[in-house]
């Protein structure tokens, strides 16, 4: 089966009116040795969300000189998101939420900041206020023209501020968020997430403005303002995501799943059908298969490098439901990938 359910069943509507959109954001714990490799070095982390979206957009990126990859050397998965909407041809936008590098391409502006130091305070009140409320303006008016949305997200260390805002929100989130990296640096994430939610506000903004990352902030104003179904197209911060949503209008998650990969699946460090399952929402994955993939820059995410970003999962999901099968995905993808490891030499 190319596509799998979890938790309950989630359809797609057959004739829907789709959109994709990427949220982008950074956050300063992503310059924290160890936690991150959604870059090369932890300074070129504050570059890969913009780094994504113009990849995705454009197929090439200008902020940097080359597209966003793991110390390893393995590409972004916006490659496979890249591929797999280039089968169903729908309309993509980018929304910053508070990206530190903003990406040379038109984009929606939520009005948001770079997040801070969870530690010390993501971002304030007023800021994350702003960044929902927008969020909520813009996904009423994309019900306008669009009856399906799947959201996309790129944020560096983000995992990790899911957890605190999973464990602010009183859920059991630790040693369940996964990694990038086929070493999950658990024990790193709880030392941040437990100094960070030590001393937090009792209310909801409060809570949210000093553990949230712009991104998460984004993505849930956007489903709370959103008419029809919608798929947070990501790993473990889409539960993250899907429990703020939760805290304003519990109903609302009716219309929404989880799209992810199988790989965050059998990801053995994390636990994202238990974090989906005590929010209350449900899962679906796209098994995507690289085992024979001819490069082993692709066949590594067998092994648990990467595993997910860029609306990978939920771009796979959407495409494998209108037929395309993970040949098709793989094909595009490796043809792809041997364009782009030519600048990466």
């Amino acid at each position: 089966m190319s596509v799998k359910n979890f938790n309950g069943e989630f359809d797609i509507p057959e004739n829907s009116k789709s959109l994709y959109i990427l949220v982008i954001a950074t956050t300063d714990i992503s310059l924290i040795p160890g936690l991150t490799v959604a870059g090369a070095t932890p300074e070129l982390t504050h570059f890969t969300p913009a780094a994504d979206a113009e990849f995705l957009v454009k197929g090439k990126c200008s902020v940097i000189n080359t597209v966003p990859v793991t110390p390893e050397g393995i590409p972004t998965p916006a490659i496979i998101t890249r591929a797999s909407l280039e089968f169903v041809k729908i309309p993509k936008f980018v929304v910053n939420a508070g990206s530190r590098i903003k990406p040379n391409l038109p984009l929606i502006d939520l009005g948001g900041e770079p997040g801070g130091d969870i530690r010390k305070g993501s971002l304030r009140r007023e800021v994350a206020e702003r960044i929902l409320n927008n969020g909520i303006n813009l996904g009423e008016e994309f019900s306008n023209s669009f009856d399906f949305l799947i959201i996309g997200e790129s944020i560096p260390a983000g995992t990790t501020t899911a957890m605190a805002v999973l464990a602010g929100l009183g859920y059991d989130t630790f040693d369940k968020v996964s990694s990038a990296s086929p070493e999950n640096p658990k024990e790193l994430k709880k030392k941040i997430v437990f100094e960070a939610i030590k001393d937090i506000p009792n209310d909801l903004i409060g809570k949210l403005a000093k553990l949230s990352d712009p991104m998460l902030l984004g993505v849930s104003g956007i489903a709370l303002g959103f008419k029809g179904k919608i798929l947070l197209a990501g790993g473990t911060q889409m539960t993250a995501a899907a429990a703020i949503i939760r805290e304003f209008n519990k109903n609302k998650l009716k219309d929404i799943a989880i799209g992810t990969t199988k790989w965050i699946i059998n990801d053995k460090s994390s636990d994202i059908l238990g974090l989906a399952k005590a929010v209350g929402i449900p899962v679906l994955a796209a098994w995507l298969d690289f085992t024979n993939s001819r490069f082993e820059g692709l066949r590594v995410y067998e092994k648990g490098f990467v595993k997910e970003g860029v609306g990978a999962g939920g771009a796979s999901i959407y495409a494998m439901k209108r037929g395309v099968t993970n040949e098709q995905i793989l094909g595009k993808v490796e043809e792809i990938y041997q364009r782009i490891t030519s600048n990466l030499m």
